[in-house]
């Protein structure tokens, strides 16, 4: 997950009220409900220490919610009477929530919003194909590409004088693959989809699959369809979870095999809070990983003003030379420093037959 868009939300210092609220279940029929749920979360952060203007804006942000709601949830991060960042979520959280901490608390984000890959169908016949986009959030027409339109249809004969005819369909239907292909080389970098799924027959499927670009060709997936019928919601769900499954495994493996020093006794990869606190004060994490219900994920590190400036213990800053210091989340702390330094964050837990990292933490490591 690229962490970028979180910059806004360590611009500033805390404390931070962090809250996540399921929106599948509301509808407009239920706005005496919704506005509960909203004063509810508000109580919450005050009977916790938050200031009145912070409850204010946070309550004020989940009344609008109900009349325009989310189909999954969102999140809000507030701060000083403001909510400064307010992502929507790609699935719903397992309970509605409200935290005031010295940090946002994002670790869920990785989970809620971040492991839900955009997906890119293509709908290929041999005249061309159709372009949809799928997210969390729903599907979107995503234009078209129309090939040749003749010759496309084989002959039932094989007489010597057919060949001409049929090695001009040949090259129709290559011509059209290699347009769509194209197309779709377009469409992807222009909407960033992290999977390409193609739909159609045997043969379309093969020929475009094969002329896509390379880097584009490990992001496609075809699916046993037909070209007159449409990926139901099931089957796109199916497909971007064994991605994200796959995906999982792949940083597991490479993390796992990091491990081991190298020729000048350097491991590629660390776990476990004390390593990963060094780590992050000399910005060498290049990838952190979690498991949220690991339990590293919420034991207590201290932090300071600076994203660098975290330690295990409170002395430890002080020995630093940091004046100032709070209790945070181990997760919440490391995942602040990734932002600042650029790193990507990845929960590893669909890789559910891994216990790896240890502790639930861990992160590959950058020397250069």
């Amino acid at each position: 997950m690229d962490l970028a868009f979180l910059h806004p939300l360590y611009e500033h210092p805390g404390p931070w009220a962090s809250v996540y609220v399921d929106t599948s279940r509301h509808t407009e029929d239920t706005p005496h409900e919704w506005h509960l749920t909203a004063v509810a979360l508000a109580r919450d952060l005050d009977r916790q220490g938050a200031d009145e203007a912070t409850c204010r804006a946070v309550r004020a942000a989940l009344d609008a919610l109900q009349h325009s709601p989310e189909p999954n949830g969102r999140a809000l991060f507030a701060r000083a009477g403001e909510v400064v960042l307010d992502p929507a979520l790609a699935r719903p959280p397992m309970r509605d929530s409200a935290l005031w901490a010295p940090l946002p608390h994002t670790a869920p984000l990785l989970e809620l919003a971040g492991e839900d890959p955009v997906c890119l169908v293509a709908y290929v016949d041999r005249k061309g194909a159709d372009l949809e986009l799928r997210s969390a959030m729903g599907s979107e027409d995503a234009g078209s590409v129309a090939g040749r339109q003749w010759p496309v249809h084989r002959t039932s004969t094989v007489d010597w004088s057919e060949r001409h005819f049929q090695l001009k369909v040949e090259n129709t239907w290559e011509h059209n693959a290699s347009e769509i292909a194209q197309a779709l080389a377009a469409c992807q970098e222009e909407t960033r989809a992290d999977l390409l799924i193609l739909v159609g027959d045997d043969r379309e499927r093969r020929s475009v699959h094969e002329r896509l670009p390379r880097q584009l060709r490990e992001l496609a997936v075809e699916a046993r369809h037909g070209t007159d019928s449409r990926l139901l919601d099931e089957d796109v769900e199916r497909t971007r979870e064994e991605h994200v499954r796959q995906r999982a495994e792949r940083e597991l493996d490479r993390f796992l095999s990091a491990r081991e020093p190298d020729a000048e006794g350097r491991a590629g990869a660390a776990e476990g809070v004390p390593a990963l606190v060094e780590a992050a004060r000399e910005h060498r994490i290049g990838e952190l990983l979690i498991r949220p219900d690991g339990p590293d994920a919420h034991r207590e590190v201290w932090i300071g003003e600076d994203p660098d400036q975290l330690a295990v213990r409170r002395t430890d800053l002080k020995i630093l030379g940091e004046q100032h210091s709070w209790p945070a989340r181990a997760d919440d702390a490391l995942i602040r420093s990734a932002v600042a330094t650029g790193a990507p964050a990845l929960s590893v837990s669909p890789a559910t037959e891994r216990e790896a990292p240890v502790g639930g933490l861990g992160a590959l490591l950058r020397w250069t």
